[in-house]
């Protein structure tokens, strides 16, 4: 065992549980962020219908138009029925074109924002670009709750995306860095486990209130955002950046606590800030540099099969995965089911990932969800061809509740955790930017293309497409990426490639 390690967990015994408390309140208070970007994401989910016109019902029956889970622009009849039940009829409505913008410029706006907001996170810090970004998350709400039409709700919604972009880079990033080692993975997974709180939140509180009264709610946060985290300090690495050792050793002892010997540690700090101010911080160095490369290369590869794990086709087919299993439950009850579920999956995934490790989390995630997604391929290709599938008709609940829970607990916050642990210093504003455009892109693309696949191919071979990807990842983890479980940011650029 090198010292930097003996040091640190020399460091770690004595300081308690005190000194963790801090370095958790300090995540917490950054991953209200996360909690103001979910009730963004899922607003979309209960608040379309209510402002869209009802399928019409054949006049010649008493039976409703069956609901297309891949439609978002159309309201289905229990929806309707649960939106009128609450007496407030919306005073506009949308097209399915205005519909469709309404819903995907969230992403091109967070396409936009990643990249300079990891920039300002370099060059003013981290702490006040958290602050700021909860200005256009305000401004979002604001809109929302006063839009008398089309256009004021695309142009929330695309504040709404500049400020879920930007929070989706400085919230991970200020978390791994106020984060001691042992605990790293934790709080890394912090920021998934929030986000997963602000869609379940959303889906609750959507399912019985308007869409103006959700987002008069929903605003509440950006500024629960600013009156907690606005008493946090910033991070020392940024700190000693800036050539403010004292600053850093002062927040470095907040955050570890009274009794804790933070002479290694920051000395440690010190000689990665030292090197990285010896490297050119440009998108050219970083990928000319062997241990800088492979880690953008290991964050994009993790983002890239979060998004083609299938998450989006099984979320989107849940009403029917659980008719399938014999079940009349009402759509909104069963995304609520959903959600709870993935809320404790990813509670789980954080207190398993500092224990089991990064990899194994990431391995039993591919695996499971690849197998779930061959299982359900194959059911709804038995049902589609005439097959008498009733018999099994809870296979299909067992293999959502399995792919979520595994998704949860590990492509789902694990991507986020490791991209702020990857990049040394110099590089990790830009590197974190590139990851979130991407993550982003793909979340555009998989979107816009999933309906029109369903449509031409079928759901059947929709999941059978996103689990030959999950067999790919399979051999990506394993040969990719580096177990980063208690390891250093020195020891992590070694593991990449690095001298």
């Amino acid at each position: 065992m090198d010292k930097p390690t003996m040091h640190m967990l020399s460091v770690q015994e004595k300081g308690g549980q005190t000194r963790r408390t801090n370095q958790y309140i300090a995540a917490v208070a950054a991953a209200i962020g996360a909690v103001v970007a979910g009730t963004i994401l899922a607003w979309t989910s209960p608040a379309l219908p209510q402002i869209q016109p009802p399928e019409k019902k054949d006049l010649n029956t008493t039976t409703e138009t069956p609901p297309d889970p891949f439609n978002p622009s159309n309201a289905t009849n229990a929806t309707a029925a649960l939106i009128n039940g609450l007496g407030q009829p919306a005073d506009f409505l949308l097209n399915t074109q205005e519909s469709s913008l309404v819903s995907s410029i969230l992403a091109i706006g967070a396409a936009i924002s990643a990249l300079p907001v990891g920039i300002i996170a370099e060059k003013i810090g981290r702490r006040p670009t958290i602050l700021i970004l909860s200005v256009p998350f305000t401004i979002n709400w604001l809109i929302t709750i006063f839009a008398n039409g089309a256009g004021m709700l695309i142009a929330a919604r695309f504040f709404a995306g500049l400020s879920t972009g930007g929070i989706c880079v400085a919230a991970p990033m200020y978390i791994g860095e106020i984060a001691e080692t042992s605990i790293r993975g934790s709080l890394g997974a912090f920021f998934q486990l929030f986000l997963t709180v602000g869609i379940l939140f959303t889906f609750v509180v959507g399912a019985y209130t308007s869409w103006r009264t959700l987002s008069i709610i929903s605003a509440v946060f950006p500024i629960l955002l600013v009156a907690v985290f606005w008493w946090m300090p910033e991070t020392p690495q940024y700190l000693l950046a800036k050539n403010k050792r004292r600053d850093a050793e002062k927040v470095l002892r907040w955050l570890r606590g009274p009794d804790a010997d933070l002479s290694g540690e920051l000395e440690d700090m010190q000689k990665d800030v030292d090197n990285s101010s010896r490297q050119k911080a440009g998108i050219v160095t970083m990928l000319t540099n062997r241990a800088s490369l492979m880690a953008l290369i290991c964050a994009l590869g993790l983002m890239f099969f979060q998004q083609f794990s299938g998450i989006n086709a099984v979320i989107f087919y849940t009403v029917n995965i659980f008719k399938s299993a014999g079940s009349d439950i009402n759509p909104a009850i069963a995304t609520i089911i959903v959600g709870v579920v993935q809320t404790l999956a990813t509670y789980a995934s954080s207190l398993l990932i500092d224990k089991a490790g990064r990899r194994i989390l990431l391995l039993q995630s591919c695996i499971i969800m690849g197998i779930c997604l061959i299982i359900l391929g194959t059911y709804f290709k038995l049902q589609e061809g005439g097959a008498n599938v009733a018999a099994v008709g809870w296979l299909p609940l067992v293999c959502l509740v399995l792919f979520i829970v595994s998704f949860s607990m590990g492509f789902g916050p694990i991507p986020w955790m490791m991209m702020a642990e990857l990049f040394p210093t110099e590089f990790r504003g830009t590197a974190s930017g590139i990851t979130v455009i991407t993550n982003w892109c793909l979340v555009f693309i998989v979107t816009l293309c999933f309906p029109i696949m369903k449509e031409q191919i079928g759901i059947y071979s929709c999941f059978w497409f996103f689990s030959s990807f999950m067999i790919a990842c399979v051999f990506f983890v394993f040969f990719l990426i580096p177990e980063t479980k208690g390891k250093t940011l020195a020891q992590i650029q070694i593991l990449l490639g690095g001298k």
